[in-house]
């Protein structure tokens, strides 16, 4: 057997080739820090290869299979569903953009990258294989895994999670889904409008974090579209068949069986904290993931930590990347850069999409805010009347003199209409800057900016502007 290889020193070891630790890397690298990257399976992790990509991607399929606005005069034919075929068009959307997270590419930007799994032998060194790292100081960012909850019979190796459902070529005949947060409620619609029957199980309410005034439009849109919704329901056993599943449900005091042929387990994630010497490190962690401060420090000097991996964390793509650059200014620039979620977007993409950024209603209440709240209808909006899309509305949540502490959107591109919205929370405008932003018409953006100027009505329109302007009327010249 050849010796092992001499250890490599750098300054920055990542540990994970995920959206966070790809971020860090490319930032780490090009500033020139000499950085390792670590991955034990797929580059780009689980958004690329398992989560935002592919379904994002099947989400695009389910729009153009799905029913469309009813226009006057168009009449357009029925969708064929070539499941196999959607299938092909997930992976070639995965491949089109792997080249962005490859190996090649992060080692032209300088960063040496090393696959397997990394262990910590003690806080500043690492074995991967049988390559030691000496690193300075090092980045967790290992990610998270599809939770499986302990409900008696259910066998984790013949349901389906993220992790393997966009791997299927035939369609499932009926498709059940455990979960009704983002995942759960994006895959029923896409499901059902490619030819699949749905029923979705959620103990509380689906999309229990939202807005309950918008989840409700959007769960008669799902229900219309024949998505079977069964809220305030427990699992309280599974049986596995040669060619169905069967949940026994409990709710309302009464059981309930419901058959299958797939079921899908959409009930949250399991922070990757196993098997990575955090023990020999000295970092501090538990089934939750690893603890952190603001600046994304663990308990050890010297290691810090993001992404799905931090307990309690926000676990989207782009709160990653977000963390990312605070982690890279605290390593690079030393600056104690801290996070700061107020103005974090979250976005079901379902159809319409849902949108939120900042407090909703009941948590701003909940903090005592004096609250006012605006609600403008798509169905008073030019651009969704025109395009026949008037479901849904813009919701702003508002403090004292007019200050945005939340948003929501459900509607058309609500995703893109939310940006205004975490611009202004973040640099802490009020409703005032917006409805006093020119935006092109038509469009749904209107919608808000319209909310907006909703705050101001009653004084600009009120009795005693009224006098005033008669008084200015009377004055000569």
């Amino acid at each position: 057997m050849s010796p092992d290889p001499p250890a490599l020193a750098c300054d920055v070891c990542v540990i994970g080739a995920g959206s966070a630790g790809l971020s860090v890397a490319a930032g780490t690298s090009r500033l020139g820090l000499r950085t390792v990257l670590v991955e034990e399976a797929e580059m780009g992790g689980d958004c690329l290869n398992r989560g935002c990509v592919p379904s994002k991607a099947l989400l695009a399929a389910a729009r153009a299979a799905g029913p469309g606005p009813a226009i006057p005069g168009v009449a357009a034919p029925a969708a064929a569903v070539d499941f196999a075929a959607v299938a092909d068009g997930v992976a070639d959307v995965i491949a089109a953009i792997a080249p962005h997270d490859s190996a090649a590419r992060f080692e032209g930007l300088g960063a040496t990258v090393l696959r397997g799994r990394a262990r910590f032998l003690e806080p500043r060194t690492l074995r991967i294989g049988r390559q030691v790292v000496r690193a300075a100081r090092s980045v967790i960012a290992t990610g998270s895994r599809p939770a499986i909850p302990a409900i008696p019979g259910l066998d984790p190796a013949r349901v389906l999670t993220n992790a393997t459902l966009f791997g299927l070529r035939e369609r499932p005949a009926h498709l059940l889904i455990l979960g009704g947060g983002p995942v759960g409620i994006e895959m029923a619609q896409a499901h059902r409008r490619l030819g699949c029957a749905v029923t979705l199980v959620q103990r509380r309410t689906i999309l229990p974090r939202d807005e309950p005034d918008l989840v409700a439009i959007l769960r008669a849109r799902l229900e219309r579209e024949g998505v079977r919704l069964v809220e305030h329901a427990a699992v309280a056993r599974v049986a596995h068949g040669l060619d169905e599943v069967v949940l026994t449900l409990e709710r309302g005091g009464a059981q309930e069986r419901l058959a299958g042929s797939h079921l899908l387990v959409a009930a949250g994630r399991q922070a990757n904290v196993e098997d990575l010497g955090l023990d020999a490190a000295g970092v501090a962690y538990g089934p939750e993931g690893i603890a952190v401060d603001r600046r994304l420090r663990t308990s050890r000097r010297g290691l810090f930590a993001l992404g799905d991996v931090v307990a309690g964390g926000p676990r989207y793509t782009h709160a990653a990347g977000y963390q990312a650059g605070i982690v890279v200014r605290n390593l690079a620039f030393r600056l104690p850069a801290r996070v700061e979620y107020r103005a974090l977007p979250r976005v079901t993409y379902t159809d319409p999409e849902l949108a939120q950024v900042g407090l909703t209603e009941a948590e701003a209440r909940a903090r005592g805010e004096v609250v006012t709240v605006l609600t403008q209808p798509l169905s008073r909006n030019d651009r969704a009347v025109a395009e026949r899309r008037p479901e849904g509305a813009v919701k702003l949540v508002a403090g004292r003199r007019g200050r945005i502490l939340g948003a929501a959107i459900l509607g058309p591109a609500a995703g893109e209409v939310i940006g205004l919205w975490c611009l202004a929370i973040a640099q802490g405008l009020s409703l005032r800057a917006v409805s006093g932003t020119i935006l092109p018409y038509p469009t749904i953006g209107e919608a808000a900016r319209a909310a907006a100027g909703a705050y101001y009505a009653p004084a600009l329109f009120g009795p005693r502007t009224r006098r005033l302007v008669d008084l200015l009327r009377r004055l000569p010249g």
